[in-house]
C-alpha cells in the first residue's frame, strides 16, 4: 500500500475535531431543523417577486446625480421617462383618425398609476403651445385648440400650428407621420402609495396602449428605463426555463459521473436547498429580486454542486478502503471542512466587495451575498455529510472506483499531466502563460466602460424595444438619449448677457460633436423671440446686447423643451438640452470632456456649468462611477482572497500557486469582452467578481491535496499524480459541468444574460485549466523539489 493511502488511513487515529464531533453527535435534530427551516423559508420564498427602482441602478452620490437630484423639481420628466411614439403607417398625423387615436392614447396614459400627469406632454395636452408673430405682435394658443372637429380647414389650421410650435423633431417627428407622448414618471404609484410596480407598468403600457390601438394603420413604439425594465422582467421570467435544464443537465452529469442516484441526488438537493433557503432570506429581510440580480440562484446553484462533488467524491474513496457510510462521511468531512470554508469565504467575498460600488442594484447583490455564505455552508458543509452518513454510496459505484483505481495501467490521462511538475512540463507551461498574459494584455487594452451599442444593450438587437428604440432616432431630433447640462446663476441673472452667450458657445461645442443631433436651451428660445419682435427677420436672431432687452425677451419665453423646461421661474437655473444618436461610452465620453474642459474655462463664481441630467447624464455618470470602482474592486478581492489563502495554508508558496492561475483567468475574461462587444457595466461587472470567488475553489480543494501529500515527502510529480486521480478528478467534472450548465444562458432573450452565460462558462473552464495545468508547474518553482520516476502504485 502506497504512502497516499497511508495517508488516508491515518485519519482514523487522529483526535476528531470538536465541530465533527457536535455535528454527527447530533446530526438527526440538525436535519429535522434545517427540515423546517426550508419548509418555512421555502414558504418565504414563494412571495419572493421580481422589482426594479430607476434610483437603485443609478450611482446617487455622484455629484453628477447629486446636481440632478438638487433640482430635481425643476427638472420634472428627465430622469426616468416613457417615450411613446404613435405612428400613422398609412399617412401623416393631419389625419382625423390618426389624432382621434392619438388623443385616447394620451388619455390611457393619464391613467397609467405611475405617470407624473402634471407632465405629461403630446400635442393634446393644453401645454403644448404655438406661437406665432403678426403685424398685430404675438399671437398663440394651445397646438390643438378646442375649435378643432377635425375638418380639413381644422387640419390645416393644426399644420400650421405644429409648423409654428417649435415641436418638429420632438414632439412631432421630422417626416411628420408620426407624434410622441412623453410621460415623465414617479418612484411611487400614486394609487396605493407602493414603489413604482416596473413590470405592472410595463405590463399596463402593453395591454392599455401598444395592443388596444394597435391596427394596421396604428403602430406604437415605447422607449424609456420603465420599459426597459419591464421587457427584462419579462425575459427574466423565462430564466426559469434555463434554470431547470441546468438542474437537469447537471443531474445527468452528476450520474454518469458517480454512477450512484444516491450520490447524483444529494448534492443536487442540498444545492437547490441553498437556492430556496437563501430566496427565503432575501424575502424576510425586504428585498427583491431585479433583472440584474438573476444570476445570483444560479450561482448558489453553482457554487453548491461544486462543494457537493468534492464531498461526493472524498465518500466514494473513503467507502472504497472499506468505510461504511457513516464514518466515510465523517471521514469526508475531516479532510474537506478547512478547504471548504476557505473557499466558500472568497465565493462569498467575490460578490460582497460590490459594495464598494454604491449603486443599489450592486448593494443588494452584495447583500445576497452575505446571505450565500452561511447557507452554502449549512447546506452544502453541514446538510450533505449529514445525509450522505444516512445514505451512502451504492456499492456499485464504489465496485466501479475500485475497478478504475486498480486497472492496470493507471490513468494514461493524469499521468502525462503530472509531468508538468517537472522541469521541462513546468517551462513549457510558463513559456504559453507568458503568452497568454501578454496577449490578454493586448486585447484588454480594447476594453470600455459603458454600453458599446446603441439602443438597450440590455436586449438583443433584433428585441422590440431596439427596433422601436432605433424608429425613434431614425425620426426624430429630440431623442430618449438626452443630456442636460445645468447652468446655475444668482436668482433672476440666467438671462444676463454674458450667461447667455456663455451657454450659446457651449451649445455650439457640442453641436460639432459626432453622435449629438441637437440641442435647445433659453439662449435659442431668446434668438427666436428676437427675431419675431421684429417681424420675423431672421437678421434678427441673435441675443440683443441690451439687457433690459434680454431681461424683457426672458419673461416672454416658454421655457418648454422636448420634455420640461429650459429655465426655472426664479431665474436661478438654465438647462442646456443636448440629444444624443446613442448612449454609446464613446459618445458620453466626448459630452462629458467636451463639458467638462468648457466649464473649467468659463465657471465663475456667479455662473456654474454642472453636469448631468437626463437618461445619458445619468448613464455617463454610471459609467464614470464603474470606472473608478472597477480597479479599486478587483484590488480588493484579490487582496481579501489572497489573504484568506494566505490564512488557510500558511504559506506563501501555497498562495502563489492559487491567485496566479485565478489572475491569468480575470486577464483573459476582460481581453475576451472587447472581442465579444461587451462593455463593464451594472450588468457585466459582477462576472469579473464572481470568476475570482468560485474560481479559487479549484485551486484551494488541489492544492490542499497536493499539499498534503507534499508533507509526506512524495516528489511534486508523484504527488500531483495522486492529486489528479482524486480531487483532480472531481474539479475537472465540475469545472465542465458548470461551463455547460450556465452555457444554456446564451439562448436568453435577454442579451447580458447571455453574455454573462458566456463569461461564467469561460471563466469555469480556465479557473479549471488553470488549476489543473498551471498550478503544478508554478508549484515546481516555487517548491523546488527534484522529482524521481513515476511508481505503478494504486493510491486513492
Amino acid at each position: 500500500m502506497t504512502s497516499g493511502l497511508k495517508e488516508m488511513k491515518e485519519i482514523n487515529n487522529e483526535e476528531s475535531p470538536f465541530l465533527e464531533r457536535l455535528l454527527f453527535r447530533n446530526r438527526f435534530s440538525i436535519l429535522v431543523l434545517f427540515l423546517l427551516a426550508t419548509v418555512l423559508l421555502g414558504y418565504q420564498s414563494t412571495k419572493l417577486k421580481m422589482e426594479a427602482s430607476f434610483e437603485k441602478m443609478i450611482p446617487t452620490y455622484h455629484p453628477y446625480i447629486a446636481n440632478y437630484l438638487k433640482h430635481k423639481d425643476d427638472l420634472k420628466g428627465l430622469g426616468n421617462v416613457l417615450w411613446i411614439s404613435v405612428e400613422n403607417t398609412e399617412g401623416d398625423i393631419f389625419d382625423p383618425e390618426y389624432l382621434e387615436t392619438l388623443r385616447q392614447i394620451t388619455e390611457a396614459v393619464f391613467y397609467i398609476p405611475g405617470v407624473y400627469r402634471a407632465g405629461l406632454k403630446s400635442l393634446w395636452t393644453p401645454s403644448t403651445r404655438w406661437t406665432r408673430v403678426t403685424e398685430e405682435g404675438f399671437e398663440g394658443g394651445p397646438v390643438i385648440p378646442q375649435s378643432y372637429n377635425g375638418s380639413s380647414e381644422s387640419l390645416e389650421q393644426l399644420r400650421i400650428n405644429v409648423l409654428h410650435s417649435g415641436q418638429v423633431g420632438r414632439l412631432v417627428a421630422n417626416n411628420f407621420c408620426s407624434s410622441m407622448v412623453v410621460a415623465p414618471l414617479t418612484e411611487l404609484n400614486h394609487e396605493t402609495g407602493e414603489p413604482l410596480d416596473y413590470h405592472e407598468l410595463s405590463r399596463r403600457v402593453e395591454q392599455d396602449v401598444r395592443y388596444r390601438f394597435k391596427s394596421e394603420k396604428i403602430r406604437v413604439h415605447v422607449v424609456g428605463f420603465a420599459k426597459l425594465v419591464g421587457d427584462l422582467i419579462d425575459g427574466a421570467i423565462q430564466v426559469g426555463i434555463f434554470f431547470s435544464v441546468t438542474v437537469l443537465l447537471t443531474m445527468v452529469l452528476l450520474y454518469f459521473y458517480t454512477r450512484c442516484v444516491r450520490s447524483a441526488l444529494m448534492p443536487l438537493a442540498c444545492a437547490l436547498v441553498a437556492v430556496i433557503w437563501q430566496s427565503g432570506m432575501l424575502y424576510t429581510l425586504g428585498f427583491g429580486l431585479d433583472p440584474y440580480s438573476m444570476l445570483v440562484p444560479f450561482l448558489v446553484f453553482a457554487i453548491g454542486v461544486s462543494h457537493g462533488v468534492q464531498m461526493i467524491n472524498a465518500n466514494k474513496h473513503w467507502s472504497m478502503l472499506g468505510k461504511n457510510k457513516y464514518y466515510a462521511a465523517r471521514f469526508s468531512f475531516r479532510i474537506l471542512y478547512i478547504p471548504a470554508l476557505c473557499a466558500m469565504v472568497t465565493d462569498g467575498i467575490g460578490f460582497a466587495v460590490l459594495y464598494v460600488i454604491r449603486i443599489g442594484v450592486l448593494q443588494d447583490m452584495a447583500v445576497g451575498a452575505a446571505i450565500r455564505f452561511p447557507v452554502l455552508i449549512l447546506s452544502m458543509l453541514v446538510a450533505l455529510p449529514l445525509l450522505m452518513s444516512y445514505v451512502g454510496v451504492s456499492a456499485s459505484s464504489v465496485k466501479r472506483l475500485r475497478e478504475e483505481e486498480e486497472g492496470l495501467g493507471g490513468h494514461p490521462i493524469w499521468r502525462t499531466i503530472s509531468r508538468l511538475g517537472t522541469r521541462w512540463g513546468a517551462t513549457t507551461v510558463i513559456a504559453l502563460v507568458t503568452l497568454a498574459a501578454a496577449s490578454g494584455f493586448y486585447y484588454r487594452s480594447n476594453l470600455q466602460i459603458g454600453d458599446l451599442d446603441p439602443g438597450a444593450p440590455e436586449l438583443r438587437p433584433d428585441s422590440r424595444y431596439n427596433r422601436d428604440n432605433a424608429f425613434m432616432v431614425e425620426n426624430y431630433s429630440a431623442t430618449s438619449d438626452v443630456f442636460v447640462v445645468m447652468v446655475e446663476t444668482p436668482a433672476n441673472q440666467n438671462s444676463q448677457y454674458e450667461n447667455l452667450v456663455a451657454i450659446d458657445r457651449l451649445q455650439w461645442e457640442l453641436r460639432q460633436l459626432e453622435g449629438v443631433q441637437s440641442s435647445e436651451s433659453l439662449a435659442d428660445e431668446i434668438k427666436l423671440l428676437s427675431a419675431a419682435y421684429n417681424e420675423g427677420n431672421m437678421a434678427w436672431y441673435g441675443l440683443p446686447r441690451s439687457q433690459l432687452a434680454l431681461d424683457n425677451l426672458a419673461m416672454q419665453t416658454t421655457g418648454g423643451g422636448a420634455v420640461e423646461l429650459t429655465a426655472n421661474p426664479n431665474g436661478t437655473l438654465s438647462n442646456i438640452f443636448v440629444y444624443l444618436d446613442d448612449h454609446k461610452a464613446v459618445t458620453l465620453d466626448r459630452v462629458v470632456k467636451t463639458v467638462d474642459s468648457f466649464a473649467g474655462r468659463n465657471n465663475t463664481d456667479d455662473r456654474k456649468f454642472l453636469m448631468a441630467a437626463g437618461k445619458a447624464g445619468i448613464e455617463a455618470a454610471t459609467n464614470i462611477e464603474i470606472e473608478k470602482a472597477q480597479m479599486k474592486m478587483l484590488v480588493m478581492v484579490y487582496g481579501v482572497v489572497s489573504l484568506l489563502v494566505l490564512l488557510t495554508f500558511r504559506s506563501i508558496r501555497a498562495t502563489v500557486c492559487v491567485m496566479i492561475p485565478l489572475w491569468l483567468t480575470s486577464l483573459l475574461c476582460e481581453a475576451l469582452m472587447p472581442l465579444l462587444g461587451i462593455g463593464v457595466k451594472v450588468a457585466t461587472l459582477p462576472v469579473i467578481t464572481v470568476g475570482v470567488g468560485i474560481g479559487v475553489d479549484y485551486g484551494v480543494y488541489i492544492y490542499s491535496r497536493l499539499n498534503s501529500f507534499l508533507n509526506q515527502g512524495i516528489p511534486l510529480q508523484d504527488a500531483y499524480y495522486y492529486t489528479l486521480r482524486t480531487t483532480g478528478k472531481a474539479v475537472a467534472f465540475t469545472g465542465i459541468t458548470l461551463a455547460l450548465g450556465v452555457c444554456t444562458w446564451s439562448f436568453s432573450p435577454i442579451k447580458f444574460q447571455a453574455d454573462m452565460g458566456i463569461l461564467l462558462s469561460f471563466m469555469f473552464l480556465w479557473n479549471m485549466i488553470g488549476s489543473i495545468f498551471l498550478l503544478p508547474a508554478i508549484a515546481y518553482w516555487v517548491h523546488n523539489q527534484p522529482n524521481k520516476p513515476l511508481k505503478q502504485t494504486h493510491v486513492n
